[in-house]
């Protein structure tokens, strides 16, 4: 978004906005979803879990054999050709789909818009940054509608979860409430009329 966003000339505080209203949303529901984890959790027996390191789910077992700076590179570039792969193939994607379809579906939709660019965000990809802040620049979508998929959106981060976090359940709950809390906020500005 903010490499968007500079090369449109975008005034420095329509920007800082739009970050702003991200990082006070993000911490609102961090806060949050920590509370209530804390709450469930406090009746529950603790248990210490063992932390299982990247090498040992991977059984390379490298940091036996090399040390941490070269198990570190190892891992690193790993995930680098992960992300390549993933990047490549969702970038092949989106080309044949196009822009304008994806624009198509969201314009002028007050809630199917930010469902639809929350969806968007959960693209394991910049692109979708990318897309939702075009989109918003040519007016295709409100801020609203931008905010939603830019709250969901997570870059990479969303294939890096599932490449090394094996519990698939627990990787859904996450996607599922990262995607809720876009959505839901997205429709909740669009109807307070939110302006940037």
């Amino acid at each position: 978004m903010l490499p968007i966003f500079i090369s449109e000339a975008v005034p420095i505080y329509t920007i800082l906005k739009i970050l702003g209203i991200k990082l006070v949303i993000g911490m609102i529901a961090g806060f949050l979803i920590d509370f209530i984890i804390r709450i469930k959790n406090k009746n529950q027996k603790q248990e210490e879990e063992k932390i299982v390191d990247l090498c040992e789910k991977d059984h390379c077992h490298c940091h036996c054999n090399h040390g941490i700076i070269k198990s570190s590179l190892k891992h690193t570039f790993n995930i680098f050709i992960f992300i390549i792969l993933v990047t490549l193939i969702i970038n092949i994607i989106i080309f044949f789909i196009g822009k304008e379809a994806i624009a198509h579906f969201m314009l002028n939709k007050p809630i199917i818009g930010p469902l639809i660019a929350g969806l968007l965000g959960l693209i394991p990809n910049c692109a979708s940054s990318v897309i939702i802040a075009q989109m918003y620049l040519e007016n295709v979508i409100s801020a609203a509608t931008m905010i939603s998929g830019l709250l969901v959106g997570a870059g990479v981060g969303i294939a890096v979860l599932f490449r090394t976090n094996k519990g698939i359940k627990e990787n859904i709950k996450i996607i599922a409430l990262l995607y809720s809390i876009g959505a839901i906020v997205g429709i909740v500005l669009e109807l307070i009329g939110l302006k940037i």
